[in-house]
Parts: structure tokens; C-alpha cells; sequence
């Protein structure tokens, strides 16, 4: 209850567009840049900025890098072109897209980083708070495995979230790392945050290791989702697996005992308050937010960061009750035996 608290707080705090916002906005387009609509959450984040730029008379429109940095420096562009008075981007390579982000700020249009840290003085980030995701998979992982070989299977190298988690983790089990109760047996980024590369990336670390890896700390939960699988492969389906996002198939694998714990961030949420910012900064509305340095170049940003929360088998019911998931999509084959407290 106490994670539910901050969160609903959090959200409270972090915007609400007034009648008068909405009417200065009315009628103008917002433009959504997505890295790679095809992984499961983006849809529910989509669905959230739709609504919420419905309810303030803005107009929603898109482009799917589908996972090329090329192809989003070219759809922020065409963005521009089409008419988008703010942009939210979800950065695939923040390097990459920078000169076209910079562009848009030259003709005055302000510029949300959704979700990934896009390192601009004048672009706006709202996310959740990624380094205490990454602290969160941690002390799940370490409570129910406090010693052995632990693997690391890291997001994309070229999104700045991959060490942001990374650098939790490390917070947390530095102590039991230094006094040789951890050891790091391998670690790897995950190109594209794909589940095929995080299960190719697991393959050859337990190949390297003959199998003797004890925990696997994963940093989302498309590549928990290939450890997983190359898990299942060499019958060592059960170790503990971290993962984030909530996905469906991650919440049921922790009914069914596969996975450990799925971070939720709430991407209804997230969606939402992405677009109020919009709509705020289209109206030319002051909107609130704090102050975000905290990355790899340390350059001042305004920021809205969320609060996520832990799933594990202990608050499933948690959820279930927010409707972020069915009682029966949670628990589709679960050992009746074995079945945490919301599957029963």
C-alpha cells in the first residue's frame, strides 16, 4: 500500500491540465515518435496519450521508427512538417536524433523526452524514476538469493535507461559484490531491447558458465522473457529473474513461478501526464515539474518522474485491482498447488 500511496501521488502532483489550457490548445496536432511500436507496452501508453490529448482538443499524430535511428531522425522531421506543435519522442539513439530534436527547438516547438532521456538542455523528460527500478529488480532478486553467480542482462547500450537501471542494481548489491557473496558472471546490453538478443545473450553466458548462474538480474521484461526462455532450454526454469513494464506474459510468469518480479510502471500514467505537458507547453501554460541531471553529460532538465512499484507473487492482486490486467490472464495455467494468494 505504501508504493500505491507515493504513486497516486506522484501522478497527482506531477500535472492536470486546467479548462483554460485546454481551450488555448484546442485544435493543434502533437506529434508521437516511437522508437518500436511493436513491443506490447506502447500500446497501452498510446492509448493513454490519445485519450488525454482527446479530453484537451489536441490532435494525435505518429510515426514508428520500427527500430531504426535513421528512420526516427526522418519521422521527427516529417513530424515538424505535418503540422506537430510538441513533439513526444521515445528515443532509440539519443545521439542520433539530437540535430532533428535540435531542429524542432529552432522553430520553437517544445520537445517531451518520453520515457528515455534525451540529453538537451531545452527538451523536456518524463519517465519514471529509472535508477530506483533498477534498485527495486535488485532487492527482490537479492532477497530470495542473496549469494551466488549472478548474470546482468542490460537494456540497449544506446538508451541511456540501461545504465540508469544498471547503476540501481549496483547500489543495492555492491555490499554483498565486494564481500564476495555475489559474483558477476556475466553481463551483456541488449541490442534494441529485443527478447531474441537478451535470449542469444544468455545462451552463450550460461554456455560460458556450464550452467552455474544462480540469479539473472534483467532489466525489462521482453529480455526477462528470452532469459526465460533460455533458461527453459537447459531446465533451469525456477532461478530468480527480475524484469519491468508489467507486461501480461511477465505477470503471469510470476504466477507460474518463472519470474521473480516485474516493476510496474503504470504507462496510463506515464501517457497521461506526457500529454498534459504537451498540451501545457502548446497553450503556453507554466506547467510543473523538477529538476532532472542526472545524466551521463549532467545537463539540467525539466522532468516529471514517477513512481513505480514492485509486482512479485506476494501483491499480484495489486494489478488485478488497478485493472492493468485480468484475474484469469494472470493466473492461465498456474499450478493450483503452487498458486500465489491472487490465484486462488
Amino acid at each position: 500500500m505504501k508504493f500505491k500511496a507515493i504513486f497516486a501521488a506522484t501522478v497527482v502532483a506531477a500535472s492536470a491540465l486546467t479548462a483554460a489550457q485546454a481551450v488555448q490548445a484546442k485544435g493543434e496536432a502533437v506529434g508521437v515518435s516511437w522508437s518500436n511500436f511493436q513491443e506490447e507496452r506502447w500500446k497501452t501508453d498510446e492509448a493513454a496519450i490519445k485519450a488525454a490529448l482527446d479530453k484537451a482538443g489536441l490532435t494525435y499524430i505518429s510515426a514508428d521508427a520500427a527500430g531504426s535511428a535513421e528512420k526516427q531522425a526522418a519521422d521527427i522531421e516529417s513530424l515538424i512538417t505535418k503540422g506537430a506543435k510538441a513533439l513526444l519522442i521515445l528515443a532509440l539513439d539519443q545521439d542520433a536524433i539530437l540535430p532533428s530534436v535540435q531542429k524542432a527547438r529552432a522553430r520553437g516547438i517544445p520537445v517531451i523526452a518520453y520515457d528515455r532521456l534525451i540529453q538537451d538542455k531545452d527538451v523536456y523528460y518524463v519517465t519514471f524514476n529509472n535508477v530506483e527500478v533498477g534498485r527495486m529488480q535488485a532487492r527482490e532478486i537479492y532477497e530470495v538469493q542473496p549469494k551466488g553467480n549472478y548474470v546482468f542482462i542490460k537494456g540497449a547500450g544506446t538508451d541511456p535507461n540501461a545504465d540508469f537501471l544498471r547503476g540501481g542494481q549496483q547500489e543495492v548489491l555492491d555490499a554483498a559484490m565486494k564481500k564476495g557473496d555475489i559474483k558477476n558472471v556475466g553481463e551483456q546490453y541488449t541490442d534494441g531491447w529485443a527478447p531474441e538478443n537478451a535470449q542469444k545473450n544468455m545462451e552463450q553466458i550460461l554456455t560460458k558458465t556450464g550452467g552455474k548462474v544462480d540469479a539473472v538480474v534483467a532489466s525489462n521484461d521482453g529480455t526477462a522473457g528470452g532469459v526465460v526462455a533460455a533458461l527453459k532450454a537447459h531446465n533451469m526454469v525456477g532461478i530468480p529473474v527480475s524484469g519491468q513494464d508489467g507486461d501480461h506474459a511477465a505477470l503471469n510468469r510470476i504466477a507460474r513461478g518463472e519470474q521473480t518480479v516485474s516493476v510496474w510502471k503504470d504507462s496510463r500514467a506515464l501517457g497521461r501526464v506526457a500529454a498534459e505537458l504537451a498540451a501545457g507547453l502548446v497553450s503556453k501554460q507554466p506547467v510543473k515539474t523538477e529538476i532532472f541531471k542526472d545524466g551521463s553529460k549532467h545537463i539540467p532538465q525539466n522532468s516529471i518522474l514517477l513512481a513505480p512499484v514492485p509486482i512479485t507473487k506476494a501483491n499480484l492482486q495489486t494489478v488485478i485491482d488497478a485493472k492493468w490486467i485480468a484475474k484469469d490472464e494472470v493466473c492461465a495455467g498456474v499450478d493450483a498447488a503452487k498458486a500465489p494468494a491472487a490465484c486462488k
